[in-house]
């Protein structure tokens, strides 16, 4: 079963403390919680529930875990450190009531610096996660300790987490298996008649049966409705000859890989086919350009290109590719001004999209990881429907897996 070793997450407390060493800082603090879990995850394995978490990695010693009461004995289940501390501001991210645990045995942030500061006396504290904390969390955090100047360090975490090994590589790939299963379980059970809702819950049973730790989103929509972009399901039925746009995103041990592919509920026009057809050939021009070393301005430009060339411009209304991880959309998120280049392991989502054409609106999205060799998919649903769709113009599962649709 694919997971990260608690081996990893020390070797990425060491990569963390050697960048931390170039920009003299002395600790840092790593803020999460239900909504914003990524940097948290990636340090320290713990997702809170409810509550906020954080991470607390010194220079010399082994990192602290930060939670709150409710969620103590899930933080130990999970976090890949034995040292986890409760602080009172840490419980229920949604309310701004104190809430009481009289059995809580609470420690201050405070008093966790002042044990850091005599083993390696602290100056400058890296905090990674501004953006997604309360005002009152951080003016409790900046007051814990004087004479510390506390650094913006969020660039680090996103340097760390932008190339992948092979454990989080894994993870991911069985995210898109997962992932795969869902999007089987609509082409198969789509009809017109039934509700977008009722669509898109064959994806969640199917997805939750085969393991999901979390379905994250499953974007949905049909016939005139594609056009809202990132649209959840809704009450809508689904009428005869209409196109559905859906993805789904699947989350792993964390780690969140994205399927999607068009397909129409009962009989498909030509005027579809036609659009579909724009997409997977754009798709094949993008996958031809991802390889280590390439720009990925580069790749960008040439989808841009091949929709100019189609007159289709007007309905591009973001970039094609972005990264994947434990986000479903991270860095790298290139346009076609951006200097970077793609690396071994970095992994990327393809997002070929063209929204308000006249003959409809979708996607085509596909987990992919920077090999020596070019690239892997890590979706085996979406590169046979790719196959299919180019061979007979059709969305066809393989046999075992319902035939045709």
């Amino acid at each position: 079963m694919a997971s990260i070793p608690v081996e990893e997450y020390c070797a990425r407390a060491d990569r963390l403390r050697a960048l931390m060493r170039e920009k003299g800082l002395q600790a840092c603090l790593i803020y999460g919680d239900e909504y914003r879990k990524e940097n948290l995850r990636y340090m320290s394995n713990y997702w809170p529930l409810f509550e906020r978490g954080a991470v607390l990695v010194p220079l010399v010693g082994e990192p602290i875990v930060i939670a709150a009461p409710e969620g103590e004995l899930m933080c130990r289940e999970m976090t890949a450190w034995s040292d986890v501390r409760l602080l009172p501001q840490f419980t229920c991210v949604t309310v701004p009531d104190e809430i009481e645990y009289p059995q809580a045995n609470y420690t201050s942030l405070k008093a966790i610096l002042a044990e850091l500061n005599e083993a390696n006396p602290l100056h400058a504290i890296g905090i990674a996660g501004l953006d997604a904390m309360s005002a009152s969390l951080l003016a409790t955090i900046e007051g814990s300790a004087e004479g510390v100047e506390w650094i913006d360090a969020g660039e680090l975490l996103f340097r760390l987490r932008m190339t992948k090994t092979e454990h989080e590589i894994a993870c991911l790939k069985e995210a898109a298996r997962i992932a795969d299963e869902g999007y089987k379980a609509m082409i198969r059970n789509v009809r017109p008649g039934m509700t977008e809702l009722e669509l898109s819950a064959y994806a969640y049973m199917e997805c939750t049966k085969a393991g999901a730790e979390f379905v994250p989103f499953i974007v949905m929509a049909s016939g005139e409705r594609v056009n809202t972009i990132i649209g959840r399901p809704t009450r809508k039925v689904i009428q005869d000859g209409e196109m559905i746009m859906t993805a789904i995103a699947v989350q792993y041990e964390g780690y969140v890989a994205t399927v999607g592919f068009p397909f129409v509920a009962g009989q498909m026009s030509e005027e579809q086919r036609a659009f579909i057809s724009l997409l997977v050939e754009a798709e094949d021009i993008a996958l031809s350009r991802l390889a280590p070393g390439n720009d990925m301005s580069g790749l960008v430009a040439a989808v841009k290109a091949y929709f100019a060339d189609k007159g289709v411009t007007a309905y591009d209304l973001y970039p094609p590719l972005h990264g994947c991880g434990l986000a479903e959309a991270e860095s790298p998120y290139p346009d076609e001004n951006s200097a970077a280049r793609f690396e071994v392991g970095m992994t990327v989502n393809t997002d070929i999209s063209l929204f308000g054409h006249p003959h409809g609106s979708n996607r085509v999205e596909e987990s992919l990881v920077v090999r020596e060799d070019g690239y892997e998919s890590m979706s085996a649903l979406v590169r046979q429907l790719s196959r299919t769709w180019k061979e007979r113009g059709v969305v066809a599962l393989a046999p075992e897996d319902g035939g045709a649709a």
